[in-house]
């Protein structure tokens, strides 16, 4: 039980430290460097910024002066990432008061169902840090393979990666918090001892000993002949 829940923790903690890293990278697309030998340069794209670098190790960035301008995909993508990010944040924290090794969280019962909220907010950080970036993902790849698309080409930036690989540790982590209530449920039977003999063979003893019992009287095997004239 203890060492299940700590690696649900630790594949929540590390999932939502990768979604932070997601959000906040500037390579969610980039421009392939094979066409670039000529120019030896290449874009960056990210959420919130566009960057430029060249073969020198220069590179300036731009940040996405306002949200009217930016396409609707990276808003949604935004909106996602940074749901995913809040669920993240506030599954480890629950994480910690449904933990059976940690003394916050009130009774086992109330830890039981700390431990499964977690697990259900991990599971729906990862789910939305896996629509955020496979919606730009398809975007991507629908720009590159389409023949009629004559604008700048990019392909799949590392920042996609990093988001995919967080959400699988956060539903890794959230499925192993909801299935670990499951032996808190398994109470152990309690035995019971049948004392059926024991309490009548006491009771004959209390009734034939002792002093101050009840004692009873034989009657007399011998009756006087005149008992019943």
């Amino acid at each position: 039980m203890f060492r299940a829940q700590i690696s649900a923790l630790v594949f929540g903690v590390g999932g939502f430290g990768a979604l932070v890293a997601a959000t906040a990278s500037n390579e969610w697309r980039v421009t392939t460097r094979a066409s670039s030998v000529i120019t030896a340069t290449w874009v960056y794209q990210g959420l919130w910024m566009n960057c430029a670098g060249n073969a020198m190790g220069s590179f300036h960035c731009r940040p996405h002066f306002t949200i009217f301008q930016v396409q609707g995909y990276i808003q949604a993508c935004r909106g996602l990432m940074i749901a995913a990010v809040s669920l993240g944040f506030f599954g480890s924290i629950i994480a910690l008061f449904g933990m059976k090794c940690t003394k916050v969280g009130g009774s086992e019962k109330a830890k039981a169902k700390t431990a499964c909220l977690a697990g259900v907010v991990f599971i729906l950080s990862g789910l939305c840090s896996m629509t955020g970036c496979s919606l730009y993902a398809n975007k991507i790849t629908t720009e590159f393979f389409d023949p009629l698309f004559i604008d700048q080409k990019y392909e799949l930036g590392a920042a996609l990666f990093i988001g995919w690989s967080g959400a699988t540790l956060c539903i890794i982590g959230g499925v192993i918090f909801c299935f670990s209530i499951s032996d808190n449920n398994k109470k152990p039977r309690m035995g019971y001892a049948y004392n059926g003999a024991t309490s009548v063979m006491s009771s004959r003893a209390k009734y034939h000993g002792g002093e101050g019992d009840i004692k009873t009287t034989t009657p007399s095997k011998q009756f006087d002949k005149n008992a019943y004239v």
